[in-house]
């Protein structure tokens, strides 16, 4: 609407197909353009796209690899939006950067590759995670186990007998007829038909109609379905050789399954008596263990830890983080990009509060304790007061009024800040006295005339090697001694 063009790039044709007449029909009532350039268009629709775009007679244009080649002009691009981002190699995402430098970029994906993520945790990149799943669906049903033909016969026999379709990952070109005829022997009644990459658009639409169609019920497929794909009748996937795959891979993979109110089963198989490698162990067992929805953060941070982040800049696709560990890792290079930037960089007090005050989230509250860790941890990263309001707004959205226990959680944070602000490194409650110790240089002799003035006998001073100050509130109740808190910090800041 201000006259800028979107590009939204995508890794698969097919799927360029299904977000071009999903894009056209939400796009009806706009007067905007919406044009598709991948190889299921002609050489001369391609021309005709290329050129409008750069004359800015096309408002949106959807594409694959195709829109970052170098006879792609835009007239006036303002938004770029990457789908499946983990699908884009390293040298694409070095083109796609000089398409960047005065546009917005939106990329999405259900696992964020590590680099990405790495860039959003050291505050590169900023990112949005989206946990709840559509109305009505279950998790995927996982099993990782060593191939059986007995199994697979039965798999695909039982989705077959509740009217539902199957894929069948086997992502070798060269044999995957021979596969497609392996499937007709075991389940003689099942319509099985197979895709690859190397069929033409024309033959590859045709295969996913007649799949969308239901007259063909079992699908055997390379890892082109691994994009997008949306057939909420298709309920069992099974994988062959699944050790040759990227845990971001099998995941997306899970992810064309399930896609409905049906419960969804993933078969997630490799060779029998084969020897895994250290890593395809880690990632079946990660694949395996992370089923619930949401996963896909969980899953990319797995995949972070496994093979390293990588060069944040360059086409280095992975690197190692030694022994000190992620977060350790993410601190020092934050603590580096701030000093480049001329930042300077302090070292965060970490400040001690011990008083007898109910701050907590209570279980009848937030019943999940994943959900409670992620807002645990919202909370740990709260700086300022906006940080605290958009956690508050979040959890209010999310579960209700505020009980009162996590209200004085909130508060035990405002009063973090306050105290990290006035030097204050401890803070312990005696009786009805709350005792503040400040760092080892002296207590502010500038607010000590104010503490006097406001507070006068109810306060003591004790300069040694710890200064610290004895405030006599007087009061009991939880709240009042969370505010008398506050303005005492407030008045030595």
């Amino acid at each position: 609407m201000d006259q800028k063009q979107v590009a939204y790039l995508v890794p698969t044709t097919i799927l360029a197909n299904q977000q071009y007449e999903e894009f056209k029909k939400r796009m009806s009532e706009f007067a905007m353009k919406v044009e598709l350039l991948n190889r299921f268009r002609t050489k001369k629709e391609q021309e005709e796209v290329v050129k409008k775009l750069k004359l800015g007679e096309v408002d949106v244009v959807i594409g694959t690899h195709r829109l970052l080649s170098k006879d792609v002009n835009f007239k006036d691009l303002g938004l770029l939006i990457i789908d499946e981002e983990h699908r884009f190699g390293v040298k694409d995402k070095e083109k796609i950067k000089q398409l960047k430098n005065s546009v917005d970029v939106l990329t999405m994906t259900a696992t964020p590759i590590p680099r990405t993520l790495h860039m959003s945790i050291v505050g590169v990149r900023d990112m949005s995670v989206i946990y709840e799943p559509p109305h009505n669906r279950k998790p995927v049903q996982t099993y990782v186990l060593e191939y059986d033909k007995e199994v697979i016969t039965e798999a695909i026999t039982k989705e077959l007998e509740r009217g539902g379709q199957v894929f069948y990952l086997y992502n070798q070109v060269e044999s995957i007829e021979k596969k497609a005829h392996e499937i007709e022997s075991l389940v003689p009644e099942a319509k099985v038909a197979f895709a690859h990459g190397k069929m033409t658009g024309h033959e590859l639409e045709e295969i996913m109609q007649e799949f969308v169609e239901h007259r063909i019920n079992v699908l055997v497929c390379t890892t082109i379905l691994e994009s997008g794909i949306d057939i909420p009748n298709a309920n069992t996937i099974i994988v062959e050789n699944a050790d040759r795959l990227g845990l971001a891979q099998l995941y997306q993979i899970r992810g064309r399954v399930g896609r409905s109110d049906k419960q969804a089963y993933a078969y997630v198989t490799y060779k029998r008596d084969k020897l895994l490698s250290e890593v395809a162990d880690k990632r079946l067992k990660s694949i395996k263990e992370f089923t619930e929805f949401g996963s896909g953060f969980k899953i990319a941070m797995r995949d972070l830890e496994i093979r390293g982040a990588g060069s944040m800049l360059g086409e280095v696709q992975h690197g190692h983080m030694e022994q000190v560990g992620y977060d350790t890792y993410c601190k020092l290079l934050d603590d580096v990009i701030k000093e480049m930037q001329g930042i300077e960089v302090v070292e965060e007090q970490d400040i001690q509060i011990d008083l007898s005050v109910s701050s907590y989230i209570p279980d009848s509250f937030i019943e999940n304790g994943s959900q409670k860790i992620e807002i645990y941890q919202n909370i740990a990263l709260c700086r300022t007061e906006e940080d605290i309001q958009n956690v508050v707004d979040e959890v209010i959205d999310r579960y209700g009024k505020l009980p009162e226990e996590l209200e004085n959680l909130l508060e035990v944070t405002r009063i973090k800040e306050l105290a990290r602000k006035a030097g204050v490194i401890k803070i312990t409650q005696r009786a009805d006295s709350i005792v503040f110790y400040f760092k080892k240089e002296k207590i502010p002799v500038e607010r000590v005339d104010n503490l006097l003035k406001q507070y006068g006998m109810k306060i003591r001073f004790s300069s040694g090697i710890d200064p610290y100050v004895t405030f006599k509130t007087g009061d009991k109740k939880e709240k009042k001694l969370l505010e008398a808190i506050k303005e005492f910090l407030k008045m030595v800041v």
